[in-house]
């Protein structure tokens, strides 16, 4: 295996133009001699149009250095997980399904697969980087919370030993009221729960796998923008970079964009606010539409102009969430910051943390809606505020 090896994962919400920055990384990568593999996990694939070349369902070589590669779950579940797949089957086979060819269709499965197939990959250790360009911003959400998501049904249902291990929610529950594994089948079912350990810890491997997401100065986008960041950081995934696309430029010299540059210049400034931490890349509006190779090397000439840009960040002032035994706890580094002068307020959907010349605009993801701050305290250049449940919130 490659020892310096990378997975950067783009996401955004649809319409924002990530698959043309992940294709800018990919040809950026190639132009340093790493050999790379972009990937397409988004049902509505569009790398083949952005290259200008036909793409099947296999990796295909577009030029020195740089392999596409557009995933078809149902291909990779019957053609690199036969055995999983046969497993499944057999079980399923009591509720008189089908077969293979039902499995697709259950909630979850092709997410599961596709992720599977991008840890293939890197455990073959060909490529040194694999930049992946996901599906819009709730779909990418869902495909990295699953493989988390699947351990924790498997662990509750299939002891094995001292190995817990759990199964698919949407059919264990019947499934296995007829059909209990036999040590074959158990072994099995070892065997995908290590892979699944396997898997969550690479994309929370915070040396390997990056998150970076794609938006564009627009309000809706902004707020989902905001929503996708705090819940990657809420399940501690890794997001290191966020890419402001669309950019208009100030002498754009027409009238009829005036109020539009207004309109871009107050989301930039909330943007940058918000993601204060993390590096922010400014991607101008281009005349041309960014099909093929010189049109996606201009993002590359004009935005990826450092050497490190492939780099893991640490981004040590992030702001972090965990459970604890009475709800959440928020952290947020402010270093040499005076307790007394530290100001917070919290609002419908966002809390705001002020301090001299510091100004942090933190949104809550929607698990915390109904909580509110039941005390705060500033240490060792960490602000620590306690989120309780609500008296007044749905206890359901």
């Amino acid at each position: 295996m490659r020892v310096n090896n990378r997975i950067i994962i783009f996401t955004g919400k649809g319409g924002v133009g990530k698959s043309s920055v992940a294709a800018a990384h990919a040809l950026k990568s190639t132009g340093q001699g790493k050999k790379t593999l972009l990937v397409s996990t988004d049902m509505a694939h569009n790398l083949g149009d952005i290259f200008e070349v036909k793409l099947g369902r296999e990796i295909e070589n577009v030029r020195q250095n740089l392999d596409l590669y557009e995933i078809d779950p149902q291909y990779v579940m019957e053609n690199d997980f036969e055995d999983i797949m046969k497993y499944l089957a057999n079980l399923m086979s009591g509720q008189g399904m089908a077969g293979l060819e039902d499995l697709g269709m259950l909630p979850g499965m092709e997410e599961l697969f596709s992720l599977l197939k991008i840890l293939q990959l890197h455990e073959n250790g060909e490529y040194d980087r694999i930049i992946v360009d996901c599906a819009p911003t709730g779909e990418t959400l869902s495909l990295l919370k699953f493989p988390e998501l699947l351990s924790w049904y498997m662990e509750k249902l299939f002891p094995i030993g001292k190995v817990g291990v759990r199964i698919l929610s949407p059919i264990s529950k019947q499934i296995f009221r007829i059909e209990m594994p036999d040590k074959h089948a158990m072994n099995d079912i070892e065997k995908m729960f290590l892979k699944l350990v396997e898997l969550e810890e690479l994309l929370k491997n915070r040396e390997i796998t990056s998150i970076r997401i794609v938006t564009v100065p627009e309000k809706m986008v902004v707020e989902e923008t905001k929503r996708n960041y705090m819940y990657m950081n809420l399940y501690d995934f890794n997001v290191d970079g966020i890419y402001i696309n669309r950019i208009l430029p100030q002498d754009i010299g027409n009238e009829f964009f005036a109020e539009w540059l207004i309109i871009q210049q107050k989301y930039i400034s909330e943007i940058e606010e918000t993601f204060a931490a993390l590096p922010v890349f400014r991607i101008p509006w281009y005349e041309e539409e960014l099909k093929g190779e010189e049109n996606i090397a201009r993002i590359v000439r004009d935005v990826l102009t450092t050497d490190d840009i492939f780099e893991a960040k640490s981004v040590s002032d992030r702001e972090h969430f965990e459970q604890t035994d009475t709800g959440y706890l928020l952290k947020v580094r402010i270093p040499g910051a005076d307790k007394n002068d530290i100001d917070l307020y919290q609002g419908p959907t966002d809390i705001v943390i002020k301090t001299g010349n510091f100004k942090r605009n933190i949104p809550l993801p929607n698990i915390l809606r109904d909580h509110i701050v039941s005390g705060a305290k500033y240490e060792e250049d960490v602000l620590r505020i306690d989120f309780v449940k609500g008296e007044d919130s749905d206890d359901q």
